[in-house]
């Protein structure tokens, strides 16, 4: 069974940054990608970022670009996202995410939350 755990999230001043890491197992994950999600109070969940596992590619929404970085330990099995230049519009729980490729399998971690005050 596929479990993700995140850990990370904290307060944090605007201009701050923090590292979250989405732990993953139950899998090999060479044929995911996996992706940040996040959902502010009252607004829908929303695509932050992704990683393919066997290739390092990368994508990202362009609210973010240029301030997060995602990577990926292949050894530890976890997934990262450094976020630097914290704005308050960036507060949210942030949800880690696996996709199989070309399968019907979409896993979700229980969130982590980010509080940036200003």
């Amino acid at each position: 069974q596929v479990q993700l755990v995140e850990s990370g999230g904290g307060l944090v001043q605007t201009g701050g940054s923090l590292r979250l890491s989405c732990e993953a197992s139950g899998r090999t994950f060479s044929s995911y990608y996996m992706r940040w999600f996040r959902q502010a109070p009252g607004k829908e969940r929303e695509f932050v970022a992704a990683i393919w596992w066997s290739t390092g590619t990368t994508d990202y929404t362009d609210s973010v670009k240029g301030r997060f970085t995602i990577s990926r330990d292949n050894a530890k099995n976890t997934v990262y996202l450094q976020m630097n230049n914290l704005k308050p519009e960036d507060t949210a729980v942030y949800y880690c995410n696996a996709v199989r490729e070309g399968r019907p399998e979409n896993y979700w971690g229980q969130g982590t939350q980010v509080t940036v005050s200003s």
